[in-house]
């Protein structure tokens, strides 16, 4: 595995963990993009928006955007995958 892909796996599990802590499990490219950067993974906007994309064809979020903003929201399988209890080729294992 490249360092690329390493990082991106991680980047995706950080995404729906930090999803995961939210009251109404949702969050905008802006807010996520902060969030990620005091984790140390400073991501352009492009790139959030891009892993919220990737993120919704493997229906673990639902987008919405409101304005010029675009909301995550995990979905169930989502959830399943944020806190460990389901696995999924391009995330990082939970823990790992």
């Amino acid at each position: 595995m490249s360092f690329e892909q390493y990082n991106t796996e991680h980047q995706r599990r950080l995404i729906l963990e930090q999803l995961e802590k939210e009251n109404d499990y949702a969050q905008n490219q802006i807010v996520m993009k902060q969030i990620l950067a005091a984790y140390g993974q400073t991501l352009s906007t492009d790139k959030v928006l891009a892993e919220f994309a990737w993120l919704q064809e493997q229906d673990l979020v639902a987008l919405d955007k409101f304005g010029g903003f675009t909301v995550a929201k995990l979905t169930e399988r989502g959830l399943d995958v944020a806190n460990g209890a389901s696995q999924m080729p391009g995330i990082a294992r939970k823990g790992v």
